[in-house]
């Protein structure tokens, strides 16, 4: 059985389960008591759970991230809120410098089981300094774990295993999405991290995206349907590790890659798929891997510049037919 939930009920959920499971875990960040969360993503926790448990800090980035750290190192479980990635980049000594590295600097005595979570990717108008996508550069640290993802059953489902994952997870969502609705299922259910999901099944050519941007591919894959086209559409839901195993036998059935990704083009995500498609199924490829990223500057303010720069289910479906070789 299932319900029909929206995004941020589906991450209420997880939270909330998580917390009632294990005591050890609590959610802490600006706005997520008091005022129930930015995006309401914790609205009534703090009445379910109290201020020990669901804790509303102080503007600042690097002060809460890194208590959240050091509660993890010493046995809790935190649940640490952004109100937008685009704020983290404050708290990122405390990110890459400790959470990520804890682990291998203190070989192997202690873990750092926390999550860092929120919003990310553009917005609407929100310019240059609150529409930056950050996947890409988290997933550039070892150490830590990547996840980027919008359907409500996986993220649910993905949020309950990161909580309960001993190393730090980055979780990504969306601004724009969390209003989204589709069916979670009933009871208790985890998602494997690490493991891509075809959305939607074909035979001509594969379309891998994440976040966001899978429904801009699923999109394009509606409507090059209706010119005889079949697009199997990846959702590769956690960046690291990422599973390109998925990829690869896509690819080897449909012979052609077309990659959405909102990150920016230069040493992206898209970047790194790329190579490791030619590297493992260079011998199945009839046409070059083409990406389809947001424009290569700072995102603009106006409507207009917005649409230009980033993915469209146009900018697709155009490169879907270069790569099949049809001329518009």
């Amino acid at each position: 059985m299932s319900r029909e939930l929206t995004l941020r009920d589906a991450l209420k959920e997880a939270m909330s389960e998580e917390m009632r499971r294990d005591e050890t875990v609590f959610l802490m960040g600006e706005e997520v008591a008091e005022y129930n969360g930015a995006y309401k993503v914790s609205k009534g926790m703090l009445d379910e759970f109290g201020p020990r448990r669901v804790i509303d800090t102080p503007i600042a980035e690097l002060g809460f991230a890194g208590i959240g750290v050091g509660a993890a190192m010493n046995g809790l479980r935190p649940i640490v809120e952004f109100m937008t990635w685009n704020f983290a980049i404050l708290a990122f000594d405390q990110i890459v410098n400790n959470a990520a590295k804890t682990l291998s600097q203190s070989a192997g005595q202690f873990n750092c089981p926390i999550v860092f979570r929120g919003p990310s990717g553009s917005a609407g108008q929100l310019a240059q300094q609150h529409s930056q996508m950050f996947e890409s550069w988290m997933a550039n640290v070892p150490g830590l774990k990547v996840i980027s993802c919008v359907d409500p059953a996986d993220s649910k489902g993905l949020l309950k295993s990161a909580i309960r994952d001993n190393d730090p997870v980055c979780f990504m969502e969306s601004e724009l999405l969390y209003g989204m609705k589709g069916e979670v299922p009933d009871g208790e259910y985890l998602v494997p991290i690490g493991k891509a999901v075809v959305r939607r099944p074909g035979t001509d050519v594969t379309i891998v995206s994440y976040n966001k941007m899978i429904e801009i591919a699923k999109d394009a894959a509606i409507e090059l349907e209706k010119d005889g086209i079949s697009a199997e559409v990846i959702d590769l839901r956690t960046i690291r590790p990422l599973d390109f195993q998925t990829i690869v036998e896509s690819v080897k059935k449909t012979n052609r890659l077309v990659i959405v990704d909102e990150c920016w083009p230069f040493a992206g995500i898209s970047s790194e798929i790329t190579y490791e498609i030619q590297k493992y199924a260079f011998d199945y490829l009839d046409a070059p891997i083409t990406r389809v990223n947001s424009a290569d500057t700072s995102l603009p303010y106006a409507p207009t510049f917005i649409d230009e720069y980033l993915p469209t289910a146009t900018k697709v479906i155009k490169a879907v037919k270069e790569v099949m070789y049809i001329r518009a």
